[in-house]
């Protein structure tokens, strides 16, 4: 998992701010985590050499003018998915002391299913009781993409935003839910056209307050409650 903690100046995780007459004192400015891509060295000529061998060896004739070029925009098709983007986890004090669900829904999302390597894509519904701090809103879509970027499962993915999301803000809950189409399964084997896939991932109140995790799902558009993970 590709995520760390904010730090403070001295390299330790901060105390949430709290005062014992419940106020909530005034935080500081925005806080920035760098999130990075591993660094992933990139051979596209090896990469398309691996691809020619790939398809004729499953009897792709090469040789069609059309066909010349496709091992090498295959390679480059596949490091484009592969490449994640760095960005700023970029947070902000919560002075207002907002408390109800911070939730961003229908986010669009593709990756490759580590299995075969083959395409699913799908939404995902990201939301957050805010506690002390607030994320800037499209980080929420960033995290998903930032993820995507590696072959995965829905599973893994789904943990992946909910956990570095809890990590990073500190909030009072984390919801995530995924749906998602797996070409894996409509397009080869059991061929189950129309069929997707739902996950997700409870942390905090949203896992253990019945009422608040009714309300994210309801918010998110999911017709029923999928199992906790």
């Amino acid at each position: 998992m590709t995520h760390r903690e904010i730090l403070d100046s001295a390299g330790q995780t901060p105390e949430r701010p709290g005062s014992a007459n419940g106020a909530r004192p005034k935080s500081a400015g925005p806080e920035v985590v760098e999130l990075n891509g591993a660094n992933r060295p990139v051979d596209l000529q090896a990469a398309a050499q691996a691809a020619t061998d790939l398809l004729t060896a499953l009897g792709i004739d090469l040789d069609r003018e059309e066909r010349r070029d496709t091992p090498g925009r295959m390679a480059r098709a596949y490091a484009e998915l592969f490449a994640a983007q760095p960005f700023r986890l970029t947070t902000f004090p919560n002075d207002e002391g907002y408390d109800e669900l911070v939730l961003a829904r229908a986010i669009p999302f593709r990756t490759l299913c580590e299995h075969h390597m083959l395409l699913f894509s799908g939404v995902a519904h990201v939301g957050y009781l805010p506690g002390d701090r607030i994320l800037g809103l499209s980080k929420l879509a960033r995290l998903v993409d930032h993820f995507a970027a590696q072959p995965q499962t829905q599973e893994r993915l789904t943990m992946q935003v909910a956990k570095c999301l809890d990590a990073n803000l500190h909030p009072r809950g984390v919801g995530v839910v995924l749906e998602a189409e797996h070409t894996c399964m409509t397009q080869r084997g059991v061929r189950a056209l129309g069929a997707t896939t739902v996950t997700s991932a409870l942390l905090g109140t949203l896992r253990d307050d019945p009422r608040s995790r009714a309300e994210f799902f309801a918010l998110a558009g999911v017709p029923t409650s999928p199992a906790r993970s």
